[in-house]
């Protein structure tokens, strides 16, 4: 079993209704949406190192947004 160590973090009222939204929302716990998001920030700049761009895309796939990270 993985080891898990306990820290705290410093949140603006903004961010952490933003947090609380997401946990809501996803119906997941805040440390559960913060993980994900660790692991989905580690994914982005992995890439973007190996050379490859991040964007999204509309539904309609008539825009589209270049994301420099």
């Amino acid at each position: 079993m993985n080891k898990k160590t306990l820290i705290s973090i410093n949140l603006s009222q903004a961010e952490l209704d933003l947090l609380s939204e997401l946990s809501e929302k996803k119906e997941m716990s805040k440390s559960a949406v913060l993980r994900q998001a660790l692991r989905m920030m580690a994914l982005i700049e992995q890439r973007i190192s190996q050379g490859e761009k991040f964007y999204l895309e509309s539904a309609d796939k008539e825009k589209s947004e270049v994301l420099l990270v």
